[in-house]
C-alpha cells in the first residue's frame, strides 16, 4: 500500500529551513535507501508544502514525520498521512 505524507510549511520556508536542511535530507535519503520512500519533493509556486510518497505501513510514515527535523523545529506547521490507492503505475 502507498501512503502520502503531506507537509504544510511556514512562511519564508526557503530561508528558515536552511539550518535543518542537511539533517532533513539525510533522513529522506535513508528512507529512500531502505525502499520505504519512493519519491519526495517540495511544492512550487509558492513553496508552501511538500509531498512524500511512501510504500508500506502508515506507522512507518508517521515515524518518519515525527523524527523529521523540519517537524521538530517548526518548519512544518501541519502534517498528515493519507492512504493512496494507485490505479496506474506503481
Amino acid at each position: 500500500m502507498y501512503h502520502l505524507l503531506l507537509y504544510d510549511y511556514v512562511e519564508n520556508v526557503v530561508e528558515r529551513r536552511a539550518p535543518f536542511r542537511e539533517e532533513h535530507l539525510k533522513l529522506v535519503r535513508a528512507a529512500h535507501d531502505r525502499g520505504e520512500l519512493a519519491i519526495a519533493g517540495a511544492l512550487a509556486d509558492p513553496v508552501d508544502g511538500a509531498v512524500f510518497v511512501f510504500k508500506g505501513e502508515a506507522a512507518v510514515v508517521e515515524g518518519f514525520a515525527r523524527n523529521d527535523p523540519y517537524v521538530k523545529n517548526g518548519i512544518v506547521t501541519r502534517w498528515r498521512v493519507r492512504p493512496w490507492t494507485v490505479v496506474i503505475g506503481g
